[in-house]
């Protein structure tokens, strides 16, 4: 009988030691008592709530919004021996039924749950007649109406707390700033609940980004030196860029499937699965991919296209290196990107209030695309966290960013937006600043006006650079009424008046990085001495994971492999000293695995 929370960690999920806070936070679940939760993703957030299921009497229900991926985590927890089931609309009546009467007679230690099925009465009444350990509400930041994942149907979970007051609730997520956090503990009355929130910081992740040149180019350039065969998600705004991507990297000789809303279900899925179960695909998609994936080797994460907001930003690259390698976030953005969200943000049906939060977003993030100074440390600043001025494994501290007093073109920029009338793009003032010989310009007067002409000592990009980070900074701002027309915002003021300076970035042609902590492979993780066991266990793992019909990281993580290959165990107990191996595991997979060592060892 399985009595303490160590006992289960090591017995059922093979570990030896609890990491970061998670100690605490199941003692406070098993008390009885609600947390929140934030902790980075990678973290080990599911274990807060899994051990406590199996510990305190009853199932624990665990809601989460990601259907598509109920199945996976269930199995993964079937893989370990725990009884685990999901109910949501992908099953048949008679699968369901199968669920609810497990359900009622006590044989499931935790159940994965939809919200718009645990929001209907019928489901509730259900709950009332079964004892209950406790409710864990995954990716609790779809709560937030301010939030980029905001689910209609999370703001029901209410009902939680008047029906079940005194079942332990605990909420978790990877992404959340302070009023996001606080937005969660009022809506799910977790205000007087002790909060949990872990660092931000992902050491392993190498964040880049650049501007947008030729991004089809860039993005291959980048693949084929860095991740040749490496499964990556690249996040794209619109459906047909999503479509088009993957087909053209098909053509360049990746696999990569595409993920959008578009898709039928089945077609979501058959992608989905091949990304989570066969090696080196890349899966092209909008931002409907990828909440909850459990996938640890995930080696780069692109945008594109520029995020709304830091914390799509934070949540979309946190699902790079999951298992603690070197990983890649890389993005590429330009003007267009800028001008296309904040047409989209006010266009919407929002109200003001709706809008300037989106807006502020909207700022921070392009605040992160033009500093010059550290990536991470700006990051992670966002979200109330400290960190260091240098660290070592971003763009900017690997490639210091070069800039020049670019006060004297700032102003005629300024000045053109200003006596054109504040109603023109960018394309059309660089024509009146290097003086082109526009019939447009000519119609309009505008070759009459002080500021044409006047900016001939740069050429047209370099005047675009100026532009998108006067845009970038709110010196300018984007009216979508004039379908992109740039007009001065308050801002610009003292900078036209001569009272402030103002230092832009020089953009130069990305440089190839070589940082301390490159990404790697998977190949490229063993010692070339360790090569061939390391690929006979990855074999061995993928034949156990077919047989089964579940991902190959199901059976073992990466990790595990390795401490395989580094310790060499010959016996049942020396394999169960392996990280990730209990009892389960063992009975299930130790005689493949010991046969596999023992060969190479004979």
């Amino acid at each position: 009988m399985k009595t303490t929370p160590v006992q289960i960690l090591k017995d059922i999920f093979g570990y030896e030691h609890f990491r970061g806070p998670q100690s605490e936070i199941i003692d406070e679940v098993l008390a009885g008592r609600h947390c929140l939760v934030l902790m980075p993703t990678g973290g080990g957030k599911s274990l807060c709530y899994q051990i406590p299921s199996l510990l305190r009497p009853g199932v624990g229900i665990v809601v989460s919004p990601l259907i598509a991926l109920m199945q996976d985590q269930v199995d993964a927890l079937q893989e370990l021996g725990v009884r685990a089931s999901f109910l949501n609309s992908s099953l048949t009546p008679e699968a369901q039924r199968a669920v609810l009467r497990d359900l009622r007679e006590g044989n499931l230690d935790l159940l994965y749950v939809a919200p718009e099925r645990l929001n209907q009465e019928a489901t509730i009444e259900l709950l009332h007649s079964i004892p209950i350990a406790l409710f864990a509400i995954d990716e609790a930041h779809c709560v937030s109406q301010w939030g980029h994942d905001f689910r209609v149907d999370y703001l029901q979970l209410s009902l939680l707390e008047q029906h079940f007051p005194e079942v332990p609730r605990i909420a978790l997520t990877a992404t959340a700033d302070a009023n996001t956090r606080a937005e969660i503990a009022e809506r799910l009355g977790l205000v007087d609940a002790r909060h949990f929130v872990s660092g931000f910081d992902r050491p392993n992740i190498q964040y880049r980004i650049t501007q947008k040149q030729n991004p089809r180019q860039q993005l291959l350039r980048f693949l084929r030196r860095e991740h040749e065969n490496d499964a990556g998600i690249v996040y794209c705004l619109s459906r047909k860029k999503v479509d088009d991507t993957a087909a053209w990297l098909v053509e360049q000789g990746f696999t990569a499937v595409p993920y959008h809303a578009g898709l039928s279900a089945e077609q979501r899925q058959r992608n989905q699965q091949r990304f989570l179960r066969e090696d080196s695909v890349i899966v092209v998609a909008t931002i409907a991919f990828g909440m909850g994936i459990d996938k640890p080797d995930v080696r780069f994460i692109v945008h594109l296209d520029l995020p709304k907001s830091l914390e799509a930003y934070y949540q979309e690259t946190g699902r790079a290196g999951r298992d603690g390698e070197p990983a890649t976030a890389w993005m590429v953005y330009g003007l267009q990107d800028v001008i296309m969200l904040r047409q989209m943000m006010d266009a919407s049906q929002g109200n003001e209030k709706f809008k300037r939060i989106e807006r502020a977003k909207l700022d921070a993030m392009l605040g992160l695309c033009e500093i010059t100074t550290c990536r991470r440390h700006a990051l992670l600043h966002y979200f109330g966290e400290s960190g260091p001025d240098f660290c070592g494994n971003c763009d900017a501290c690997l490639n210091p960013v070069p800039t020049w007093d670019g006060t004297q073109a700032a102003r005629k920029a300024l000045s053109c937006v200003y006596r054109t009338g504040q109603r023109f793009g960018v394309n059309y003032l660089i024509d009146v600043l290097l003086g082109a010989d526009s019939d447009k310009i000519f119609q309009n007067n505008h070759h009459q006006i002080s500021t044409y002409g006047i900016g001939k000592e740069l050429e047209g990009n370099a005047w675009r650079s100026v532009f998108r980070q006067l845009v970038a900074r709110g010196f300018l701002s984007v009216d979508h009424a004039t379908y992109g027309g740039l007009h001065l915002s308050e801002k610009a003021r003292p900078l036209l008046k001569g009272e402030e300076s103002i230092a832009l970035r020089i953009d130069v042609q990305e440089p190839v990085v070589k940082p301390e902590k490159k990404s790697r492979s998977s190949t490229q993780i063993v010692a070339d001495a360790d090569r061939v066991l390391w690929e006979a266990l990855r074999r061995c793992r993928k034949t156990l994971a077919d047989e089964n019909d579940v991902p190959p990281y199901v059976i073992f993580h990466d990790a595990s492999l390795m401490d395989m290959v580094h310790y060499r165990p010959l016996t049942e107990q020396q394999f169960l000293g392996i990280s990730g191996v209990g009892q389960s595991k063992l009975d299930k997979y130790g005689a493949a695995f010991l046969e596999v060592i023992r060969g190479h060892e004979a």
